[in-house]
């Protein structure tokens, strides 16, 4: 499979993995005020459905970033580069989505959890996006140079 196809269902695998702990989290009363789909269909002044929507269109999005970048990031195995490379992605909400949100700077209006919960849910994207992406992409699109690697 060609490295984007594989980053863009790295990507929507990852949103789900990530979306099943969100409710789980959700479901257990865990931080109810950090919800990233009510966050975002406020922002976009639409339904609960079309955010989901949007969520999973961004997920996508992260992970054909990935796949164009995956070989530039020299941290080992693409599980661990994919959590490498959620990190901007993470910096960017904090510092651009939760002000916009009226959550303030790293969403501190919320308490300190929120950068933490927001930061491990990134991180937990980056690795299954980035272990679902090496599974799929052919051996030459995730080596670390142009150069083939062999099995």
């Amino acid at each position: 499979m060609n490295k984007y196809a594989a980053g863009l269902i790295g990507g929507l695998v990852a949103t789900v993995a990530q979306s099943a702990i969100m409710l789980m989290k959700s479901g257990i009363g865990l931080m109810p005020q950090l919800d990233v789909i009510a966050m975002l269909s406020t922002m976009m002044g639409t339904t609960t459905a079309v955010a989901w929507i949007a969520h999973c269109m961004i997920g996508a999005v992260w992970g054909v970033s990935f796949a164009a970048l995956a070989s530039r990031i020299p941290t080992g195995p693409s599980w661990v580069r994919g959590m490498v490379f959620l990190i901007a992605p993470w910096l960017a909400m904090m510092v651009v989505v939760m002000p916009m949100a009226g959550a303030g700077l790293f969403g501190m209006n919320m308490g300190i959890m929120a950068p933490m919960m927001t930061l491990v849910l990134h991180l937990i994207f980056g690795a299954v996006m980035g272990f679902t992406y090496a599974k799929l992409a052919r051996p030459v699109d995730i080596a670390w140079s142009g150069y083939p690697r062999h099995a």
